[in-house]
C-alpha cells in the first residue's frame, strides 16, 4: 500500500515498513536485550468501535492516539473490499484466492507511544475477521477473478474518494515537520536516551533497523524476543519529541483546516463520510473498529 507517510506494520509476521536499512545501526540484533523494569504481563490490546465527535481526526490524524482511527478506517475499507469481492465470486459459484490476513497499520511519523509502551514496535490488535460464509470449491477463471476484485476495489473506492484526496494533502503537510528546527533538536536526544536502555542506535531510522532485525526472530505466535522492552525504551524517549510535534501538528492542521482550497474535502468528511460508513457496514457485515491498547 502507497502511503504518504511511512509506517509500521503491527503484525509479528510483517515486516516494519520505515524505509530503514541495517547500516544505521551501530549494533546489530545480537546486542544485549534492552535494560529497563520489567513490565507485568500485558493482556492484548483492545478494540473500539467509538468514532470520534469530528471525523476530520479520524482522516486527518495530528496524534498518535488519533491515528489509531485513521488505521481502523484503512482497515474497514480494505474488509469492504475483500468481502465485497468475496460476494461476487461466491453469486458466480468459485472461490476468490486465499489471501494474507488484513494488519493494523501504525504510522511512522505519529508514533502511537502509549500502544507502543505497552506492545512493543511489532504487536497490534488483531483484525476481526468477517462473518464466516460457505463458499464454492470451484475455483474462477482468471477473468472472473479479475472481474469481482475489480467490483470490491470499485466498493473500497467509493469509500476512498470521499476522504483520500484531502488525506494525502494532508500526510504531505505533516512531512513538513521534518525540516522543523525544534523537530530537529528534540530528535538530537534520541540517540543518548536510547542508550540508557542499552540501545544502541544514532537516530530513528537506525533504531527501527533494529527492530526490524530482532523481529525476524519472531515466532509464529508472538513477538520477537526483548520487543516489549525496546517499545518500552522507545516510547520514553520519545515523548520529548512527540512534546513538541504535536503541538506542531496540531498547529498545522488548524492552518490546513483554514485554507479555502480545503474547504470543501473537509466539508465532505464531515458530513458525508460517517453515514457512508455506517451504510458500508450494513451492507457488507464488516465491522468498524480501532485498536486501542
Amino acid at each position: 500500500m502507497t502511503r504518504m507517510l511511512r509506517a509500521a506494520r503491527p503484525a509479528a509476521a510483517l515486516a516494519l515498513l520505515a524505509a530503514v536499512t541495517a547500516a544505521g545501526c551501530t549494533a546489530g540484533p545480537a546486542q544485549q536485550p534492552v535494560s529497563g523494569p520489567r513490565a507485568a504481563t500485558v493482556t492484548p490490546a483492545r478494540l473500539s468501535d467509538t468514532l470520534p465527535a469530528d471525523p476530520v481526526r479520524m482522516v486527518l490524524p495530528a496524534t498518535g492516539a488519533e491515528s489509531r482511527w485513521t488505521q481502523g478506517l484503512d482497515v474497514f475499507v480494505r474488509q469492504v473490499q475483500r468481502v465485497a469481492a468475496a460476494s461476487c465470486a461466491r453469486d458466480r459459484g468459485f472461490t476468490l484466492p486465499e489471501q494474507v490476513p488484513l494488519a493494523f497499520i501504525r504510522y511512522y511519523e505519529l508514533p502511537d507511544l502509549d500502544f507502543i509502551a505497552r506492545h512493543g514496535t511489532s504487536e497490534s490488535a488483531a483484525v476481526p475477521a468477517p462473518p464466516a460464509s460457505s463458499a464454492p470449491a470451484r475455483t474462477g477463471s482468471a477473468a472472473d477473478v479479475r472481474d469481482c476484485l475489480a467490483e470490491g476495489t470499485a466498493a473500497a473506492q467509493a469509500l476512498r474518494e470521499r476522504y483520500a484526496g484531502v488525506q494525502g494533502q494532508w500526510f504531505g503537510t505533516l512531512t513538513t515537520l521534518r525540516r522543523d528546527p525544534a523537530t530537529l533538536d528534540a530528535l538530537g536526544t534520541l540517540p543518548d536516551c536510547l542508550a540508557r536502555y542499552g540501545v544502541r542506535a544514532r537516530d530513528e531510522n537506525a533504531f527501527f533497523a533494529l527492530a526490524d532485525a530482532r523481529m525476524q526472530t519472531a515466532g509464529p505466535d508472538g513477538p520477537a524476543p526483548g520487543d516489549n522492552a525496546l517499545g518500552r525504551a522507545y516510547a520514553t524517549c520519545m515523548r520529548p519529541v512527540e512534546a513538541v510535534r504535536e503541538p506542531a501538528r496540531a498547529g498545522l492542521r488548524t492552518r490546513f483546516l483554514a485554507a479555502p482550497g480545503h474547504a470543501d474535502a473537509v466539508r465532505a468528511v464531515r458530513t458525508t463520510l460517517v453515514p457512508a460508513l455506517r451504510a458500508a457496514q450494513r451492507r457488507y457485515g464488516v465491522p468498524l473498529v480501532f485498536p486501542q491498547p
